[in-house]
C-alpha cells in the first residue's frame, strides 16, 4: 500500500448538506477533499462520510489526521 500524498497543509472548510460523501484518503484527487478515482492502484480507498447535519466542517487535506476525514490539527506539526 502506498503512503498518502499531502494534498495541503491546512483544512478545507465547507458547509455540507446532509448526505453521503467520499473523502480522498490518498491525496491524489484533483477534487480535494473529495475522491475522483485517482487512488486506483494505491491501495488507499476513499472514506465514506455520512453527514447528518448541515453545518461547516473542516476537512483534512494533509491526510495524516487521527480523525479522518476531519481535521484534528495534525498539519500544524508536519
Amino acid at each position: 500500500m502506498d503512503e498518502p500524498v499531502m494534498a495541503g497543509k491546512k483544512p478545507i472548510v465547507l458547509e455540507l448538506e446532509p448526505g453521503t460523501y467520499w473523502w480522498c484518503r490518498c491525496g491524489r484527487s484533483k477534487n480535494q477533499p473529495w475522491c475522483d478515482g485517482s487512488h486506483e492502484g494505491t491501495g488507499l480507498a476513499p472514506v465514506e462520510v455520512e453527514i447528518e447535519e448541515k453545518r461547516h466542517y473542516a476537512m483534512c487535506t494533509c491526510k495524516r489526521t487521527g480523525t479522518p476525514p476531519f481535521c484534528d490539527g495534525t498539519h500544524t506539526r508536519l
